[in-house]
């Protein structure tokens, strides 16, 4: 699957074609993506590869370690890894949609924001899943 940034300067590629997503519903996902939640899936890095404008990438990283990646064109948000694991976080919305994504789960739905009405798809957690690794190894299981 290819995905790219607004402007199309940054491009990449993951291999596969069929990806679970997550929306995550907390105030920091909220305000990277200007909207009512942040939709991404995480990926392997063996998975993935820059196609063109690696050079045009800048990066934010807030004290507590979120870490933002943007297209310093266009501004939008672009995969990024995340944080010392073999992982990135992929953002739905740069990916070419040919029906192989599927939404399963809502992360930290206590946080949404209270004029957020959606009705929400998947499995619901509060918080972010305790067991990191695992909430991954689910994502990239093959049953979707």
């Amino acid at each position: 699957m290819h995905g790219h940034c607004l402007c199309e300067r940054v491009a990449f590629e993951i291999d596969g074609d069929h990806f679970k997503l997550y929306q995550c519903h907390c105030s920091l996902c909220r305000r990277q993506g200007g909207g009512q939640s942040n939709a991404a899936t995480i990926i392997s890095k063996e998975r993935f590869r820059w196609l063109d404008g690696v050079e045009h990438i800048s990066s934010w990283k807030k004290e507590s370690g979120f870490r933002s990646d943007f297209c310093s064109i266009c501004g939008s948000p672009v995969p990024n890894p995340l944080g010392n694991l073999p992982y990135l976080w992929i953002p739905a919305g740069l990916l070419d949609d040919r029906g192989g994504l599927e939404i399963v789960a809502q992360l930290c739905v206590a946080s949404k924001a209270a004029w957020n009405s959606a009705l929400l798809q998947g499995a619901c957690h509060d918080d972010l899943p305790p067991n990191l690794p695992g909430f991954i190894a689910w994502l990239q299981a093959e049953d979707v």
